[in-house]
This record gives structure tokens, C-alpha cells and sequence, in this order.
């Protein structure tokens, strides 16, 4: 069949003139089905293992091996827990919610607390009714009345030396000493430890004041989010002013100085050691390796001596960098029911990059000064000189003492953005709008202005090739 080239070129006009004419509604359809709201298809959950609380509460020790997987290593302490520090998963543990004396670890739960109310560099100066109360055989640091001092000295002292005399300041500077123990029991209920009951704040024995294994991870955990937290209980060795000089104070945990038989512990950064007569050794350890990061809490190891705490420890973290890896978790860390916070009432700040290989002395911080075995000022009783029988808070006979945590300030834990934190370019804030503006979920639609545009332009070009059309059928 033979075709004009008349028929031929209405039927090529007739089609343009239909891609003008619906060009327009295609490309108001295009942008009212991204624009229009969509309901939201909720993100597939994360895989992970189911855990049940109640696991934790029951007695003996509680671990979920694979197949062929090596049990934990068994301990002498009455209660242990060793937990992966980023997600919260408790990787086994044995009485972990056994209410025992937490010695100076409850520090730990008391620097939680106070640390975001109290500026660093706050200066103050302390009163003979600041140093009253403190408990005998109680560790010291050093502090004297009518001498100023900064807070980060004061928190060198609690940290390094397990000072109950730095507490004690702290504390006034905080409300006072029952008003900071009312504080630190809720923080404690805040994130989701319960077994704890403060009536000592510097966790010197009290009647009725306990805490456990689990509470203890739980404020470890927390307190390595905490970029102070980590930067004091970090350094190996501070200065501590006297007046005119200062002089050196150490950081008695072994793991973390490798003093007195003891081997370092390799990527040791935290977090808190105690000792009472009461309690016994007590011990919140931390170290990082490959990435990762472990909280093991050890309560009063019945075998060994006092470096047993530190034994024990280190064998419940090759545990967790090892077999443990492959473990179904039988707990978490983590508040189910109530929100994470560094104190009641604080919002938690987000965490800081990675700290570096080597801890040291933060920036603005002493310089180190090393300080032989139990050194201290003139008078006061260095850490681990109690005598047999006393209950020195935080220092047992070999002056055993606050473990270190990760420099710099740096927090080994990945935290998450506060909420209402700044959004980054190109990206949507909390309401859900885009960070350039215009609606959600409008980013690369065509401009509503263009739309008349591209209305009035087809019609013009549907009208001119009418007018061809015509003037060719004139011919």
C-alpha cells in the first residue's frame, strides 16, 4: 500500500502534537507520586539473638555455646560478667545480679554523676567541714583544708588514687554528701541497674549498701561514652598539687601500669578497681582489640591473693577476644524500659573518635610524674596501707586502685547523635524535611514554578504545529 507523504507527515505532526499536550500531565504525575506522602514500610529489625532477661538472675554461671565452643574460664569470685562493650551483649556471666559490697567501684557510679555537673576547670577551695566524716583506714589522696584546688586535680585523685578526701569535696561541691548518694541511685535506676543502693557515695562499707556484677558493667559501660570519664581514668600517672609544689600520684591498677607482678594488659583502658575488707577485691575492667571492646566486672575472687582480681580478669578478657566471640548472647547491658543517660535528667553527648594507640595525659593535664610504690603527701596514708582488718576504701594491702581508661578523652564506644543534633548537608534533620528545605522527600523533583512553564510552552508548540498543518492543507 502506497502512502502520500501528505498522510505521512499529518500523521508524524498528529503525534508530536499528542507528546506536547501530554508531556505536561506526565510530568505533573511524576512529581505528585514522589512528593505525595507514602506510608512507611518499617525497617527490617537487625539480626541478632534473642535474650531474656531472667537468664541473668538465675545462679551459676550462664554462657550460650556453639557447638564445640570453650566454656569461660572458671574464677574463684563470687560474681562476674564479661559483656562486649559497643552493643551491650553480655557474653556470659555467673551471679551476675548477686547483690554483693561494690568497694571503691561504686566511684565509677558516683564520677557518672557528678562529672557532667562540675566544670574541669572549676577552682575551689576546701573547708575543714569538707574533709570531716571520711571513714578510717580510708584511702587519701592528699587533700588539706584552705588549699585550692581544681576539679580535674580533685578527679585525679578519685580516679588515680581512689582518694575518699576527693570525694568527699566533689560531693559538697555537689549538694552534699546525701544528696549526691539520693543522685547516684538515680542514675543508677536510669540506666536500668537496680541491684544498687548507695549510702556511702565513695563506696567506703555502709549497712545495706550494695551493687553487682551487672550494675558495675552497666557503669562501666556508660562511663567509657563519657569523654572525661575515659580521659581521667586513662592516665597511668598524674600531679597533685600541695601548695606551691605537687607531687606525683599513680594509678594502682596492674593491668594498666604492669607494676607488682602483674603483666599489663594488652589494650587495657578502664575502668575502676576497689578494695574494702568488706567487699574484698573488686574490679571494672576494659581493654579494645581489633575494633572491639570488652567490660568485664570480677566481685571478691576468694583464691589468690589480692592480684587475683587482676588474674581473673585478664582471663575472662581472652576469653571474650577468643571463644567468646562465637557466643549467643545470654544478656544486655542495655535498658529495655528507660532511657540512657550520663545523670538524671542529663542528655548524653555523642561520642568522640577512636583515642589512640597509647593513653596518656590529656591535654592540659599534668605532665607525668612518676611516683614511687604508695606514694603520697607527707602524713596521709597511701593506697594499700591499711592495716590488716581496716577498710580502706579503693585500696586493698597491695594498693590496689582505679584502673585506667582510654586518652585523649576519646570514648571507645560508639555512641548515637543526640537528638535535635545538626543534620549533615544533604541530609534530612528529625522532622523529617530536607537539610536544603522543601517538603520531605522532594529532593530532585521538578520546581512547582516550572510547571506552568512547561503548560504554557506545549501549548505554544502544540498551536504552531496546528498552524503548519493547516497552511500545508491550504497548498
Amino acid at each position: 500500500m502506497i502512502v502520500s507523504s501528505s498522510a505521512r507527515f499529518t500523521a508524524g505532526v498528529t503525534a508530536l502534537l499528542l507528546v506536547f499536550l501530554l508531556l505536561p500531565l506526565l510530568v505533573m504525575s511524576a512529581a505528585a507520586s514522589v512528593a505525595a506522602p507514602r506510608p512507611e514500610e518499617p525497617m527490617p529489625p537487625r539480626p541478632s539473638a534473642r535474650v531474656d532477661a531472667a537468664v541473668l538472675r538465675r545462679p551459676g554461671t550462664q554462657v550460650r555455646l556453639p557447638p564445640g565452643g570453650t566454656a569461660p574460664p572458671t574464677l574463684s569470685a563470687r560474681s562476674w560478667l564479661v559483656a562486649d562493650a559497643s552493643t551491650g551483649d553480655v557474653l556470659a556471666a555467673r551471679d551476675a545480679h548477686r547483690r554483693l559490697p561494690p568497694a571503691s567501684t561504686l566511684k565509677a557510679l558516683f564520677a557518672l554523676t557528678v562529672l557532667p555537673r562540675l566544670g574541669r576547670e572549676t577552682r575551689h577551695t576546701v573547708s575543714e567541714k569538707e574533709l570531716a566524716g571520711i571513714g578510717d583506714g580510708s584511702s587519701l589522696v592528699g587533700v588539706k583544708e584552705n588549699l585550692t584546688y581544681r576539679v580535674a586535680d580533685l578527679w585525679h585523685g578519685v580516679f588515680l588514687h581512689s582518694g575518699n578526701d576527693a570525694v568527699r569535696v566533689l560531693a559538697g561541691m555537689n549538694g552534699g554528701w546525701e544528696e549526691t548518694a539520693r543522685q547516684m541511685e538515680a542514675t543508677a535506676r536510669s540506666l536500668g541497674a537496680l541491684d544498687t543502693k548507695v549510702v556511702s557515695p565513695d563506696g567506703y562499707d555502709a549497712p545495706g549498701q550494695v551493687s553487682s556484677a551487672y550494675d558495675l558493667a552497666v557503669f562501666g559501660r556508660e562511663g567509657l561514652r563519657h569523654p572525661d570519664f575515659a580521659r581521667y581514668c586513662a592516665l597511668p600517672y598524674a600531679s597533685f598539687p600541695a601548695g606551691g609544689w605537687s607531687y606525683g600520684i599513680r594509678n594502682t591498677n596492674r593491668l594498666l601500669t604492669g607494676e607488682d607482678g602483674v603483666a599489663r594488659y594488652p589494650g587495657v583502658i578502664g575502668v575502676k578497681n576497689g578494695y574494702t575488707s568488706g567487699a574484698g577485691h573488686t574490679l571494672i575492667a576494659a581493654a579494645r582489640r581489633d575494633g572491639r571492646t570488652l567490660v568485664v566486672t570480677v566481685m571478691n575472687p576468694r583464691d589468690g591473693g589480692a592480684q587475683a582480681v587482676y588474674e581473673e580478669a585478664r582471663r575472662l578478657l581472652d576469653w571474650g577476644f577468643g571463644p567468646g566471640r562465637k557466643v549467643q548472647p545470654v544478656g544486655s547491658l542495655l535498658s529495655a524500659a528507660l532511657p540512657v543517660t550520663m545523670a538524671a535528667g542529663a542528655t548524653r553527648e555523642a561520642a568522640p573518635a577512636a583515642p589512640p594507640a597509647a593513653a596518656g595525659p590529656a591535654a592540659g593535664s599534668p605532665t607525668r610524674a612518676p611516683a614511687p610504690s604508695g606514694a603520697g603527701p607527707s602524713g596521709t596514708r597511701p593506697s594499700g596501707a591499711g592495716p590488716s582488718g581496716t577498710r580502706p576504701s579503693g585500696a586493698g594491702p597491695s594498693g590496689t586502685g582505679p584502673a585506667a581508661g582510654p586518652g585523649g578523652g576519646a570514648s571507645p564506644v560508639a555512641s548515637s547523635a543526640p537528638a535535635g543534633a545538626a543534620s549533615p548537608a544533604g541530609t534530612g534533620d528529625a522532622t523529617g524535611r530536607a537539610a536544603a528545605g522543601g517538603p520531605a522527600g522532594t529532593a530532585g523533583v521538578v520546581p512547582d514554578a516550572l510547571l506552568p512553564v512547561l503548560v504554557v510552552g506545549s501549548a505554544c508548540a502544540a498551536a504552531a504545529t496546528l498552524w503548519m498543518v493547516r497552511r500545508r492543507a491550504l497548498r
